[in-house]
């Protein structure tokens, strides 16, 4: 069974739920308005702890993937600022890029850099 029309729908999920989730998150609140005894309770600190190694465990397969720096440090920064939003666009740019009989593998490893021509 192929399962990349599968991811692209999961990831594609993730994002439009994100941004919904978001949207409706700031129309509420702003979230330099959150209260000091939400930001300050232990289990609000140990869940962005939870998340912010969530985010950097997934950026190490990122950076893995990405071969320069540039686009290394840019994934880098949209994971940290944006987290699950960041993760679905960037699993959606690779998904896209794959042609839907592509293996999970084909997604998961490195593509080989195509060797310049020969003088």
């Amino acid at each position: 069974m192929n399962k990349i029309p599968l991811l692209r729908i999961a990831f594609g999920f993730v994002l439009v739920s994100m941004i919904a989730v978001t949207t409706w998150a700031s129309s509420e609140i702003a979230l330099w308005r959150t209260p000091r005894d939400v930001a300050t309770h232990p289990w609000f600190i140990a869940t962005l702890f939870d998340t912010y190694f969530g985010f950097l465990t997934f950026y190490l397969w990122v950076a893995y993937k990405e071969v320069s720096w540039l686009a290394r440090l840019l994934w880098l920064i949209a994971i940290l600022l944006l987290g699950n939003i960041a993760m679905a666009i960037y699993m959606l740019c690779q998904l896209f890029r794959l042609p839907t009989n592509a293996r999970v593998e084909d997604l998961l490893l490195r593509q080989p850099r195509s060797s310049p021509p020969a003088l």
